[in-house]
């Protein structure tokens, strides 16, 4: 499927960098661990907060206090989320042309507050086996108390702009001159991120041994 461009979701800068297969939004998605949410403040000033995030199917999650002001803003509003990752630094034989390899979605929409108590509970059951897979199944589930503490927003995923930049630097034809082309290096640095060795909490006991489903993730994972 395609994704469908509305006026503010249509990639206006660095068009060729659009990518409108709906595909390549979960891919960007299931990459990242960390959004970013905008919003308008009570005060009416403009506000923007990183969280973690889960989605299924059509619908993004974020979650939180039910004393935080983003979530507080955000129900019932018009809101942006924005998830990018970061491939690499571009080298170029001209300052104007560095510039980053990267995989980037942004969502917009109005995002609704999940109130119904099992909706709630599968959104953030989605939201922990995004951050953690497996996690879920072992840990102890939220207390009443812990579960009335927390607010949960979903944003469609209808209205969203993937942009995605690959390959080496933009030059100038007066750059790659026999006279200037070695003048200095260029090229892309490329920025790969690894899950490091697991660390035990310092309560576990010795004999309580690394779970699969963390082990699975952790050794050399390769880019994310």
């Amino acid at each position: 499927m395609s994704l469908s461009p509305t006026p503010r979701s249509t990639v206006q800068r660095g068009k060729k960098r659009a990518v409108t297969d709906r595909a390549a939004l979960a891919r960007v998605l299931d990459a990242g661990l960390i959004c970013h949410l905008a919003y308008v403040a009570d005060d009416g000033t403009p506000r923007v907060l990183p969280t973690g995030y889960g989605y299924e199917d059509n619908t993004l999650y974020v979650h939180g206090s039910t004393g935080a002001a983003s979530l507080r803003a955000g129900a019932g509003a018009e809101v942006c989320v924005n998830v990018t990752l970061l491939d690499g630094v571009i080298y170029s034989r001209a300052v104007f042309h560095h510039s980053v390899n990267y995989r980037s979605a942004t969502i917009h929409g109005v995002a609704r507050q999940v109130t119904d108590p099992d909706a709630k509970l599968h959104a953030l059951h989605v939201i922990t086996e995004h951050l953690a897979p497996g996690a879920w199944d072992h840990a102890r589930g939220p207390s009443p108390q812990e579960f009335a503490k927390t607010a949960v927003l979903a944003l469609d995923l209808t209205e969203a702009a993937v942009k995605i930049r690959t390959g080496g630097p933009g030059e100038e034809p007066e750059d790659l001159t026999p006279e200037r082309i070695g003048a200095n290096w260029a090229g892309v640095l490329p920025l790969v991120r690894n899950w490091g060795t697991p660390e035990a909490c310092e309560h576990l006991p010795e004999h309580v041994e690394l779970p699969e489903y963390v082990s699975r993730r952790a050794p050399q994972a390769g880019p994310q």
